[in-house]
This record gives structure tokens, C-alpha cells and sequence, in this order.
């Protein structure tokens, strides 16, 4: 199956050096050892090759990324090659899963953006050029840290770190940005691996030695239930808060009525309503009452 191919924008410079350098090499070759054929041609078969490792490391393919709001996306083509528990010291100082994948000189080296969310934490860190599957080379080695708050609240961090062919890590994204799942935030240039640190309550879908696809394969799923539980439960708390209050001001006593609401003056008396309740009209209404019974 044909799959659209291009080639990114980080190569443009390799790919121009390399091009000049073969010319210049083949160039020499054509004039100083022009009699030597086998010579030649076998310069000219490293010199393709060259050319063609050097294009298919900054190929740029077409694929069709997975989305999910509480699933983990992988951040790089390559191999699964650490899963474990372990502390994370850099930004949450506490335990964390974490899930690394290694990336050869002969994968995509293109980084996405496990999760949706926002940036909370961005730093980079130079650093020395330990071989990628070196358990050190995550906090030894040139690396970045990325860390993403999901709209959930929850925080996952991701890290580049260059290997011992990797000399260039490059990102585009800084602290407050907001970012799409899947979507591009870095290439590292010729060898390299990508940790992610999970939550210990993370589901993982994946096992040591697996094959992944950055962006297309799905690493592990985010645990919702707690903050859903614990959101329904502030909801009925403020809808009880609410209840209470509203049954407090029904139930409070009416105000005493005052002079001026039930009486009004006429022909320079004071002259009150029928349904008067004051203290005042209800002794004068008992003593006309009186005065008519006798």
C-alpha cells in the first residue's frame, strides 16, 4: 500500500550538506580514479546508500493519528523498551510509571504530543550523549521535559533525550501553550528515546519489546473515575449547601408589621385597616367591640 511521503522540515540542512558533499566526493572520484572501476563504483553505492539512509531518517509519512480523551498516545516510532515503576525527581518528586521508547537511525524521529491539554512545565537541560538504552541517559543526557495538564487535571510528563548519534533535540512548544493530541512537539535528530511518567493508576497497553507507531498507537489510558466521583460529590454537596439554605429563609419569621403598613391618617386621626394586626388597633377594636355590646 502506497503511503504519501514527504520530508520534514528539520532535514533541509542535512539533506543540502549531504548532497554537496556527494557531489564534491563523486566529482574527485570521477577525476583522480577514473581507471580504478571497481573503486569507483563501489564509492558511488556508499554514496547512494548515504543518500538514502540520510532521506528516509527525515521522511515525513502521512498517517492517520488516534485520539481519545483519556487515552495516551505514543510520542515516537520505535521499541518499548522500559515499563516500570519508578520516582520521577524532576517534577512530581514521587512515583510514577514510566514507559520509555527507544528510537533508531531508521525510524520516523518525528515527537507528538501524548495527550491534549496545556503545558504546565517546560525545561531543557544540556547534558552528555550516553547510548540511548542506558537507564542514566534520562537524567544524564541533553534532554527536554515536557509536562501536559489533561482538562481532567491530571498531569503527564514527557521527555526527549538525545543518544550517542543524537546531537540536536528540537521543540516547539513552551510553558501555557496549548496542544493537540498526536500533534507534533519536537524531532530529535539521529538516534534518540522518549520517556513518558505516568500515574501509578494508569492503565498500560503495552509490553517490553513492542513495536509502536507515534501517534497512532495507544500507550496506556488515563484513570477519570476518582475525579468524576469526587466531582459528583461536590455537586451534591452544593446542591444540598443550597437546599439548606433556602429552606432556612422560608422558615425564618415574618417582620413585625409596622404602624405606617396597616394604618393611614384621615381628618387629622389616625385610621386603621380592617386586618389590622398592630397591638395598638387590636385594643381599640377590642374596646369598640365593647362599647357596642352594651
Amino acid at each position: 500500500m502506497f503511503t504519501k511521503m514527504t520530508l520534514h522540515r528539520e532535514g533541509t540542512t542535512t539533506i543540502a550538506l549531504t548532497i554537496l558533499f556527494i557531489f564534491i566526493l563523486n566529482t574527485l572520484v570521477q577525476f583522480f580514479l577514473a581507471d580504478y572501476t571497481l573503486i569507483r563504483w563501489f564509492i558511488y553505492l556508499l554514496s547512494a546508500g548515504l543518500m538514502y539512509i540520510v532521506l528516509q531518517f527525515f521522511r515525513n509519512p502521512k498517517i492517520t493519528t488516534t485520539h481519545g480523551e483519556n487515552l495516551i498516545i505514543c510520542p515516537a516510532d520505535g521499541k518499548v523498551v522500559v515499563i516500570e515503576e519508578t520516582t520521577e525527581g524532576e517534577y512530581f518528586k514521587d512515583k510514577c510509571l514510566q514507559v520509555s521508547v527507544f528510537m533508531s537511525p531508521f525510524n520516523v524521529h518525528i515527537n507528538r504530543n501524548p495527550i491534549a491539554g496545556v503545558v504546565s512545565y517546560f525545561k531543557y537541560h544540556p547534558g552528555k550523549y550516553l547510548v540511548a538504552w542506558d537507564p542514566k541517559s534520562s537524567t544524564e543526557n541533553e534532554r527536554t521535559t515536557v509536562v501536559v495538564k489533561h482538562k481532567s487535571g491530571i498531569e503527564i510528563l514527557y521527555r526527549q533525550i538525545a543518544g550517542a548519534l543524537a546531537r540536536r533535540i528540537v521543540w516547539y512548544v513552551k510553558e501555557t501553550d496549548s496542544v493537540k493530541q498526536a500533534e507534533e512537539f519536537g524531532f530529535i535528530k539521529f538516534g534518540s528515546r522518549v520517556d513518558v511518567f505516568l500515574p501509578l493508576d494508569s492503565k498500560v497497553n503495552v509490553q517490553l519489546g513492542d513495536i509502536v507507531k507515534g501517534g497512532i498507537t495507544v500507550i496506556g489510558e488515563l484513570n477519570n473515575k476518582k475525579k468524576s466521583i469526587m466531582k459528583k460529590v461536590i455537586a451534591v454537596l452544593a446542591l444540598a449547601a443550597f437546599m439548606g439554605a433556602a429552606v432556612a429563609q422560608t422558615s425564618q419569621p415574618k417582620p413585625a408589621a409596622k404602624k405606617e403598613d396597616c394604618c393611614k391618617k384621615k381628618d387629622g386621626k389616625m385610621e386603621c385597616k380592617k386586618d389590622c394586626k398592630m397591638a395598638c388597633c387590636a385594643k381599640k377594636t377590642e374596646t369598640t367591640k365593647k362599647s357596642d355590646g352594651k
